[in-house]
């Protein structure tokens, strides 16, 4: 299993509004096509305006299958502009988990 990590840099003041986008349409949709939701948090301390989320794939050829059909959903291509212009930055890591870790057993 890997874990996909991916941080957004918000323009200032425009995490509740990505949130709310978010809430409303884009989760249902990622969900759907990418899975295992890990984690999705926002910053409350420490670097400003950002979101976190992590998903998890079985394999990277898994990963790479899945954000293929995101990337291909015409869902999520008419979400996306509704996003974008509050996003400044984006980091993607990929994380595997040490044999010790909770999320090393699903």
């Amino acid at each position: 299993m890997i874990i996909e990590e991916r941080i957004y840099t918000l323009h200032p003041g425009k995490v509740p509004v990505y949130m709310k986008y978010y809430q409303d349409e884009g989760l249902a949709i990622q969900q759907a096509i990418l899975g295992n939701l890990i984690a999705w948090h926002y910053t409350d301390f420490g670097p400003q305006n950002q979101i976190i989320h992590m998903w998890s794939y079985d394999s990277y050829a898994d990963r790479d299958e899945r954000r293929g059909k995101l990337a291909e959903s015409p869902e999520w291509k008419a979400f996306l502009p509704k996003i974008l212009p509050l996003i400044i930055r984006q980091e993607n890591k990929s994380l595997i988990p040490a044999p010790w870790s909770p999320t090393a057993h699903p």
